[in-house]
């Protein structure tokens, strides 16, 4: 089995809206205004009612109503939701521990193209986790969220292309995809995937490392120019 790593986002999860919340807390009145809103469908506001339930601010800590909120958020379609939900259920955070359902919502988020959604969706294929093993599908769902520069889906699709698990053994793309990796990765992940790249290194010629060079460098570039 492929020692790959999923995606997680720490206790809060990934929240719906960017800036969420300010400082202050918001009163009563403001949490009622929301729930109006949240309950109308409005997608914003059942974000910040996560966000509050969450961290307990301005409403009693309680994680049983966030996941109430992301269920509703999910259901009306949104990625970052149905990821969310799915987290909690490969976690068993707030909801019963149920891989099934962490795929059916990793699912549904991957295939509106959302990155987290689509590299834990391939780490559940790759551990057969909820659905059966497939090496194939885990390295599909990898490549697209690396495509998308997620480094964690990076090292993983390099860990595939070393051991030839899912897709044709190639250390020169092994090579490039951890170099991705450890150039995009958090400074805890950095020195660890640099430190893999530099093993798989040593069982490779110079022009082998060389083309896996240019290769990234080549993916970078055109991954630079699509997000101008």
């Amino acid at each position: 089995m492929l020692n790959l790593r999923r995606s997680v986002v720490g206790a809060a999860l990934v929240l719906l809206v960017s800036g969420v919340a300010s400082a202050q807390t918001p009163t009563p009145t403001e949490i009622a205004a929301l729930r109006v809103d949240a309950d109308a469908g409005n997608a914003d506001s059942q974000g910040l009612l996560v966000y509050y339930y969450s961290i307990g601010q301005g409403v009693p800590q309680d994680d049983a109503q966030a996941a109430s909120w992301y269920r509703q958020a999910a259901e009306q379609g949104y990625a970052a939701a149905q990821y969310n939900l799915g987290l909690m259920y490969e976690l068993g955070q707030s909801v019963p521990q149920d891989d099934a359902q962490a795929v059916t919502w990793y699912r549904q988020a991957a295939e509106q193209g959302y990155a987290p959604a689509q590299h834990n969706l391939g780490f559940m294929y790759a551990n057969g986790r909820g659905l059966p093993q497939d090496y194939a599908e885990a390295a599909s769902w990898s490549r697209k969220a690396a495509d998308q520069g997620r480094a964690f889906a990076q090292y993983n699709l390099g860990a595939m292309y070393v051991l030839g698990q899912g897709l044709p053994q190639d250390y020169v793309e092994a090579h490039k995809w951890r170099n991705l990796a450890a150039s995009r990765a958090s400074a805890e992940n950095q020195t660890r995937y640099a430190e893999t790249r530099d093993a798989l290194a040593e069982k490779m010629t110079p022009a082998q490392i060389a083309e896996a060079q240019t290769l990234a460098r080549e993916w970078q570039a055109a991954f630079d120019a699509r997000q101008e």
